[in-house]
């Protein structure tokens, strides 16, 4: 990747499929210049974000009608001057245009190119440019408003607010270093403190979302649990909507664990429909009732089931262990309410269904989009699901806990500065201060070339 290149650029912000519109992005010192000499009309000194209809041509020979609009540098999203095209979405047309703006003096875009530009020229922060990737991977209504909020700068406030604050008392005590012989405390070390624990706070609070973070852009994993027959395998299918899971009335009729995404009321949810649990002395069934309690252990939320028709003591010793090994939330569910001859107990906080007639499976999943919102306290509560700023904070947050200790243990001032620029370096690697080429070339590898 040409980080500090110059020249100018272009790419097909849109698919490659034929298409019944695509865009064409141009950007750099000459991109209305280049664009000028294949367009019917001229735009030099046209108004920045006008729009101009007319034919894009080589020679005599019209390749396509089309609208250019036009963007001045620091008005665009890259911050230089930029042209998009939009044309008919045939593959003709989008190469030849390519190859005319490629002839006249461009260069295609490398992968993410355009965002780092952006990032370099200042008009979004290295965080705000990874979250473009994350928006445009979004698959569901969740990790795309977490995504939003990044991109607005949320989360970019707030690591800026901590870093100003811990900038201004790491420059007083690195003014009592240059008055080290005269003894004078410039950094009040109450205010520190203080300041510490605020950052210490915030950065705790960050770090704990990352769990949230991670399972809303992944989807959330949901095991059905409970003893065999109890309808584990109906209830998956039922949900999805398919037969994904072999239903029989032989017990340990499910051996492994089987997995699928799907998507509530914009929330994604992984659902894993695993072995039945209960004593047996079958090596395979041991096996896959030993996965069932590995899944039940990473797992966010547990749907327990329960068949009033069976032993209930024996169910309620196996929820209890259940309870022991994992910290998710558990859902409870009497399954099987339509059989006639099924007991009528009422279990506790229990959601009643009957997974074969399609009975209270709207109650469950009413149930499981409360999980997101019992979790997600607002909107505009930052949450992390980047790997990479996840790490970052946590290396901050230790260099914090060290400055903590160090002011509790009157360690010498030059001690002090080196942890607090250590965190400051942390917390500069999230926003883009502080980065090398070979971050930005693994951060933007993975975008599309035009964007």
């Amino acid at each position: 990747m040409k980080i500090l290149s110059s020249d100018t650029i272009c790419a097909l912000a849109t698919g490659s499929l034929t298409s019944a519109i695509a865009i064409v992005r141009i950007s750099g010192k000459e991109a209305i210049k280049i664009t000028n000499s294949i367009f019917s009309k001229n735009i030099t000194n046209k108004k920045s974000h006008t729009t101009h209809f007319g034919t894009i041509q080589k020679d005599k020979f019209i390749i396509d009608e089309v609208l250019i609009t036009i963007f001045e540098d620091n008005r665009s999203f890259t911050g230089e001057e930029t042209v998009e095209i939009s044309c008919h979405g045939s593959k003709f047309i989008k190469e030849k245009i390519l190859e005319l703006l490629i002839n006249k003096g461009c260069r295609m875009a490398t992968a993410g190119e355009f965002t780092l530009r952006a990032f370099k020229n200042r008009k979004i922060d290295l965080s705000q440019a990874e979250s473009i990737a994350e928006l445009i991977a979004a698959e569901n209504k969740s990790a795309h408003q977490v995504a939003i909020q990044q991109l607005r700068g949320g989360f970019a406030n707030k690591l800026q607010q901590l870093r100003n604050k811990l900038i201004d008392f790491g420059s007083l005590i690195e003014l009592e270093l240059d008055f080290s012989e005269e003894d004078v405390e410039f950094a009040n070390r109450n205010e520190l403190t203080k300041l510490l624990l605020q950052i210490e706070l915030e950065l705790n609070k960050l770090i704990s979302s990352f769990k949230l973070g991670n399972v809303i852009k992944n989807g959330i994993p949901v095991s059905i649990i409970g003893a065999p027959n109890v309808g584990k395998s109906t209830l998956m299918n039922r949900l999805l909507n398919e037969e994904k899971a072999i239903v029989s009335d032989i017990a340990g009729t499910t051996r492994d664990t089987i997995e699928d995404v799907l998507n509530i009321e914009g929330f994604k949810f992984r659902f894993i429909d695993t072995a039945g649990i209960r004593n047996t002395e079958n090596k395979i069934e041991i096996l896959g009732i030993k996965k069932s309690l590995e899944k039940a252990k990473i797992s966010n939320i547990i749907i327990f089931i329960i068949d009033l028709g069976i032993d209930i003591r024996k169910q309620e010793m196996e929820l209890n262990k259940i309870r022991k090994i994992t910290s998710a939330e558990i859902i409870t569910v009497v399954n099987k309410i339509d059989i006639k001859n099924n007991p009528k107990n009422k279990i506790n906080n229990s959601i009643e269904i009957s997974a074969k007639k399609d009975i209270g499976i709207n109650k469950l999943k009413e149930r499981l989009i409360k999980y997101i919102d019992n979790n997600n306290n607002s909107d505009n509560e930052t949450i992390i699901t980047n790997a990479r700023h996840y790490e970052e904070l946590k290396l901050t947050l230790k260099e914090i806990i060290k400055i903590k200790e160090g002011l509790t243990n009157n360690i010498s001032n030059e001690f002090l500065a080196i942890n607090i620029r250590q965190a400051l370096y942390h917390l500069g690697c999230i926003t883009g201060e502080i980065t090398t080429d070979d971050l930005l070339g693994n951060i933007f590898k993975n975008f599309c070339i035009g964007k």
